[in-house]
This record gives C-alpha cells, sequence and structure tokens, in this order.
C-alpha cells in the first residue's frame, strides 16, 4: 500500500515479530505496517503517545525524548540498540521519503560522513557514515541506517543506530516495533514536514505533575513554622502493651 515491495526479510521479520504481527489484512494485501489508525491492524498492547502508539515488545524499553531544536521523538531501545522514530504531516497525493533519502545524504556528506542507498524491509534505506560527534570527523564513524513509509498524509521514519544498524540479527527485535506502529494523523491540516504532535500517556502525565507538586511543596517556606526551641522538649510517644 505504501510502495514498498515485499521481500524475504519481510517474511522474516514477521517470524519474530509477536504473533499478532504474522497475520495478514482483510484485505489481503499487507501482513505487516506501519499502519495508519483508520485502516484494519492487529490488536497488540501499544503504548499511546498522541499520533504515534508504539507496540510493546519483550526486551525493548520505549521512551518519549523532547528536545528544543529537533523536537520530540520516541526512543525504542533493545540490548546494544536504538531507534528513534517520528512521524511528520505529509501531502495528499505525494510521499516525502524520495525527497527525505536526498536530504539525509546531503547532511551526513555535509558533516564529513558517507551514505549509500540499499533495499531493506521497509524498502530503499539510508545506510550511513556518521561522525561519532557531530560535526567532529576526527571522532571517528560510527554506522546509522534510516528507512521511511510514505502513508496517508503522514511520513515515518525510523533511525537504527548500534548493533542494529550493521547486524540484521540485531535490528530483528526493533524492527518488530517499527512494523507495527500505528500512525494518527489526525484530521486537522498542517504543513507537510511539521512534526506530528507526541504527548506522554494521560498516567505518566499525571504522575509527573504530581511530582512537580511535591517537590514546589517542599521547596515553598512554611510562613507558619516557627524555629524549634533546644530546650523544649520534643514530641513523645506512648507505647501500651
Amino acid at each position: 500500500m505504501f510502495g514498498r515491495r515485499r521481500s524475504d526479510r519481510d517474511r522474516d521479520l514477521e517470524s519474530q515479530a509477536p504473533d499478532q504481527a504474522a497475520e495478514t489484512a482483510p484485505d489481503g494485501n499487507r501482513p505487516v505496517g506501519p499502519w495508519d489508525v483508520a485502516e484494519p491492524h492487529p490488536e497488540l498492547f501499544r503504548v499511546d503517545l498522541g499520533s504515534l502508539q508504539v507496540p510493546v515488545v519483550e526486551g525493548t524499553d520505549i521512551q518519549l525524548v523532547f528536545a528544543e531544536q529537533q523536537g520530540a521523538w520516541v526512543l525504542v531501545r533493545h540490548q546494544l540498540s536504538e531507534m528513534h522514530v517520528q512521524a511528520f504531516a505529509a501531502p495528499k497525493r505525494s510521499g516525502l521519503w524520495d525527497d527525505v533519502r536526498s536530504e539525509i545524504a546531503a547532511e551526513i556528506a555535509g558533516a564529513g560522513g558517507r551514505s549509500e542507498e540499499r533495499e531493506g524491509p521497509f524498502g530503499t534505506e539510508v545506510v550511513g557514515q556518521v561522525p561519532a560527534e557531530p560535526g567532529k570527523p576526527a571522532s571517528g564513524l560510527r554506522l546509522v541506517r534510516f528507512v521511511g513509509i510514505d502513508g496517508p498524509r503522514w511520513f515515518l521514519r525510523g533511525m537504527f543506530s548500534g548493533a542494529a544498524a550493521a547486524d540484521p540479527a540485531a535490528a530483528t527485535a526493533l524492527e518488530a516495533v517499527f512494523s507495527q506502529v500505528v500512525v494518527v494523523r489526525g484530521d486537522h491540516p498542517m504543513p507537510p514536514r511539521d512534526l506530528l504532535e507526541l504527548r506522554l500517556p494521560p498516567e505518566a502525565a499525571a504522575a509527573i505533575e504530581e511530582q512537580a507538586r511535591a517537590q514546589q511543596a517542599e521547596q515553598e517556606p512554611n510562613r507558619f513554622a516557627t524555629t524549634p526551641n533546644p530546650f523544649n522538649r520534643g514530641p513523645e510517644m506512648t507505647e501500651t502493651r
């Protein structure tokens, strides 16, 4: 549906993903995602992060990262591998991945690295060697992998680093997560390439707010408190047996 070809690695991925991932969609065309929320997709336990619903796969850790310049992204860790996932608004009648691949290659070259395109489980992807420290080619190079999926009015990008960028076996768990992400684009108009909103699950947001209130209460001085008199007797407790 999203213009990617099915390959032998697609079949390998299905066998490693959660059991439901191997089910064929009712239309019979696409057994794995990523999915749009409006299309039929397997029911899995997913973390609701607003525009992205991310499946929970055993052995993985899911975090939501906020940065001033780069915006927000979902970080998924598995052993020695990481995957960054972001969703963007896209035009109605054209995808972004063809243009984005060229931009990624140009950015890597500008940073002193090198890249190439190859076919992977999600179609054409970009594999690059980038400076270990941004802007410092002398720091050595590390391998990264970019994958992209053009959906209905959205574009989903994943970046693999660590062992998953070089070893297909190490990438299996993170690819299983990416293949079962559900994108919630929403009906509101957005300029193409704008990041889709990510947010904490309600229970996590409530816990953080409660923690912040508790910390604020501890920091605020108690205007009713008095300086203790060292000669006064303190509180006593009587135990009755």
